[in-house]
């Protein structure tokens, strides 16, 4: 089946300019990318952009579930579900993240996502991995009982359920001699700062080990300080990249300025960190062993912490563009390349190239406000599943 979608405004990330041109999808890839005039490329059917604007599908990296059911005990048909509705918001790839439970828990979370990861709705790529290795002072609303040291024996194991990309939120300095982020980093798996209570020593230490990121930067994490800094300063000032969840819930639209301007587009990658009560009504809900909340779209546990987000890709988004008076072209890499680069799967996915997937968004602006109005999936029109 080979899609041509013409006469569409098309998102170069490396420029962050939209382009006049037609896309050629063919076998779930990008065939080809011909910018200006008519389409000269053989074709099975055509979807007329009508000078519409076709950007990359959106990257979750971080994202617990959504559709009432989370990623740790889903089974399948409840794994389909959560699929169809992330494509519904935008999300074209998601790295399912499971938050902390039993190892044994984890691994048949694992299989289960695996045998499911094909069929209708977003593509499912690698796992995240946002628990047990957390300082208990830091934990949100992770049960403690679940908590464990980092091990690499342990990683080990994982690893033989799991495979690669595989991406592990931790607090570095549980792990004392480094040597749980060494295998890490040996084997390809991508690390990420998290749930910690680092100094800001501690913090460069860490990225000096192979920490490349800061897992919902200021969320579950000390504040910065002005006499010490902290793990928030190391991940403002230095080359590391940064979560956020721009939700104005988790991060006031002034701190998400600041990171902003510190990071850039560059290495700041939004997140929805969304629990089983996103596209929900509001309820109860589990993460984690906890039973949390959801009011007015805020998810809290009976001590009032914020336990995961009800937030969408799509939404995060719009709210960057809003806090920080940014132009889609200016934004639309915080929600697509940089994630996927953070976790190491921009080789397939987060921008419009030949060869990677033939995941897009076509979208228009109406009344100021921007709206999807066509999702591609794997070179095939989403609505046509």
């Amino acid at each position: 089946m080979r899609l041509l979608v013409k006469n569409a405004l098309i998102y170069d990330s490396a420029d962050r300019a939209f382009v006049r041109g037609n896309m050629l999808c063919a076998g779930e890839r990008i065939a080809a990318i011909e910018l200006g005039g008519d389409a000269a490329l053989e074709y099975d059917a055509i979807l007329d952009a009508d000078g519409g604007y076709l950007v990359p599908g959106l990257v979750d990296i971080h994202t617990h579930g959504r559709a009432g059911h989370d990623f740790c005990d889903a089974e399948g048909s409840e794994i389909q579900k959560m699929k169809v509705s992330y494509l519904g918001c935008g999300v074209t790839t998601v790295v399912p993240t499971l938050a902390s439970a039993t190892l044994s828990d984890w691994t048949a979370a694992a299989e289960r996502i695996g045998a499911h990861s094909a069929g209708a709705g977003a593509r499912l790529m690698g796992l995240h991995l946002e628990g047990r290795y957390l300082n208990p002072s830091k934990r949100g609303v992770q049960a403690a009982e679940l908590l464990v040291p980092p091990s690499a024996d342990e990683l080990d194991s994982l690893l033989s359920h799991m495979g690669l990309p595989l991406h592990v939120s931790y607090a570095p300095e549980t792990d004392r001699d480094g040597s749980f982020a060494a295998y890490a980093v040996e084997r390809g798996v991508t690390l990420s700062a998290g749930h910690t209570a680092m100094t800001y020593a501690e913090a460069k230490l860490a990225e000096s080990r192979g920490v490349r990121a800061y897992t919902h930067l200021f969320n579950a994490m000390n504040p910065l300080h002005h006499r010490e800094g902290g793990a928030v300063c190391a991940a403002l000032e230095g080359e590391s990249y940064c979560e956020l969840i721009c939700d104005g819930m988790h991060i006031s639209p002034g701190v998400v300025r600041l990171a902003y301007k510190c990071k850039g587009a560059e290495r700041l990658a939004l997140v929805s960190d969304s629990m089983a009560g996103a596209g929900m009504p509001d309820g109860e809900y589990m993460i984690a062993g906890a039973r949390v909340c959801v009011r007015d779209g805020r998810a809290l546990d009976a001590d009032g912490h914020l336990g995961g987000s009800t937030l969408d890709m799509f939404d995060a988004l719009k709210n960057l563009m809003k806090f920080c008076s940014l132009s889609l072209e200016s934004a639309l890499p915080c929600a697509t390349l940089t994630p996927a680069r953070l976790v190491g799967i921009d080789g397939a996915v987060g921008s419009l190239e030949v060869g990677k997937f033939a995941d897009a968004l076509l979208l228009r602006q109406r009344g100021g406000e921007w709206q999807i109005q066509k999702t591609i999936i794997g070179g095939l029109d989403a609505s046509m599943l």
